[in-house]
């Protein structure tokens, strides 16, 4: 059937009918006319035009496991948006989307939204900063120190990150349960330092005694392997002197001028930190007088404070609460006895504490024993379930929680 070009639109040419074709001719030619006129219009009056806007472009990429094709990308291989030539790159304002196809067929798609200019929402971020890049974990944050006539003592940035913050081992924030694992006496030993860092899970928390040897390379070594740590500072105990723990001893009866002094001293030591814990105490602990500057010049720092938990009399949660300084009990010693069997069996009662309360902390000394028992019962226990954190994330923080 051919078509007439000058009949009107919408008309087969039949010579039959050419009379009636003609008669309506200018009837449905001005119909034609009215209405391009007012699709014209339309346009014009538009703000956007008589077409739609361009889709806007998007980044599809596709990566196929493994065991579905050549490109040995897994499943959690996504390309990054205009990385081949000839790709465009998404606008600013639009999303990126990345497509992964999977040895099973399917396809797995994630939206990635960009930054939208001044018009767009604005992207907020919520929540301090946890955690530290793992590649400069051996090297300190400048603005969370301060040079003091004792060393770079630690403090809150200008922007209130504290080093409890910027210097915690990340963890998964599930709810399950917790188990956090301190080991003291770091630097006294050569062999025992090397022999802690190398064999124990990078989720331990190792606590450096602040009158130990060659501090700031064992620190960096714990950092680099992962390790969350902590500076551990002499105190008073009841039978002090004949129980002494060491130089630089703060005792109850040297008063705040002096006791502060010789914490800053200690601070000093180190950097990369997260807090301070007792070495023995039990008499400095207990008193108020002795332990309030303390706690709150830690506090001020932005520093938390471990109590191993050894000393009933313990005033540290009735001054942390007052001073709202993050602080923990240790619920378990562990290494009482220097057995093999012995530690095991208090670490499954360490266990199951922690099953019962949602959380637990348990501490030892760097001892070869306690530090081979603990590697071993650790990979056992996470086959049941137990996440290991640094001892950061189960401190009492009123300003986090």
């Amino acid at each position: 059937m051919g078509t007439d070009l000058n009949a009107p639109l919408g008309q087969n040419r039949r010579p039959a009918k050419t009379k009636a074709r003609l008669r309506k001719g200018p009837a449905a030619l001005g119909l034609f006319a009215a209405a391009i006129a007012g699709v014209t219009a339309f346009a014009l009056m538009s703000p956007s035009g008589l077409l739609p806007p361009s889709p806007v472009p998007v980044q599809t990429d596709i990566a196929v496991a493994p065991s579905g094709g050549p490109s040995g990308k897994g499943p959690q291989d996504l390309a990054k948006a205009g990385s081949e030539p000839g790709r465009a790159t998404p606008p600013s304002d639009g999303a990126t989307v990345n497509r992964t196809l999977l040895s099973d067929g399917n396809v797995v798609t994630t939206y990635s939204p960009g930054q939208r200019g001044k018009d767009g929402p604005a992207i907020i971020e919520v929540g301090p900063v946890r955690g530290q890049d793992p590649r400069m974990a051996a090297q300190p944050n400048d603005l969370l120190l301060e040079d003091a006539s004792e060393g770079r003592l630690p403090v809150i940035g200008p922007d209130g990150l504290r080093p409890m913050d910027q210097y915690a081992r990340p963890w998964s924030g599930a709810r399950g349960t917790r188990i956090a694992l301190v080991i003291g006496g770091l630097g006294l030993s050569q062999t025992g330092t090397q022999n802690a860092i190398r064999s124990l899970p990078p989720a331990t928390t190792l606590a450096f005694a602040a009158s130990g040897n060659s501090l700031q390379r064992w620190m960096q070594e714990a950092r680099r392997a992962g390790h969350e740590i902590l500076l551990q500072v002499p105190f008073e105990p009841f039978d002090y002197p004949t129980n002494n723990p060491g130089p630089q001893t703060l005792l109850v009866g040297d008063g705040a001028q002096q006791n502060l002094a010789q914490l800053r001293d200690a601070l000093g030591k180190i950097t990369n930190y997260t807090g301070v814990m007792n070495f023995l105490g039990g008499r400095f602990l207990s008193d108020a007088g002795a332990l309030e500057p303390v706690m709150r010049d830690l506090g001020r720092r932005g520093l938390l404070f471990l109590d191993d938990g050894t000393s009933a009399q313990s005033l540290t949660s009735t001054l942390g609460d007052a001073l709202e300084v993050p602080y923990a009990f240790g619920d378990v010693v562990v290494d009482t006895q220097l057995d093999r069997t012995a530690i095991l069996r208090k670490l499954d009662d360490l266990e199951r504490i922690a099953r019962r309360n949602g959380t637990a902390i348990g501490t030892a000394s760097a001892f070869d024993e306690s530090v081979s028992a603990i590697a071993q019962w650790m990979e056992e226990a996470e086959k049941r379930g137990i996440e290991f954190v640094g001892v950061s994330a189960l401190v009492k923080d009123t300003k986090r929680n």
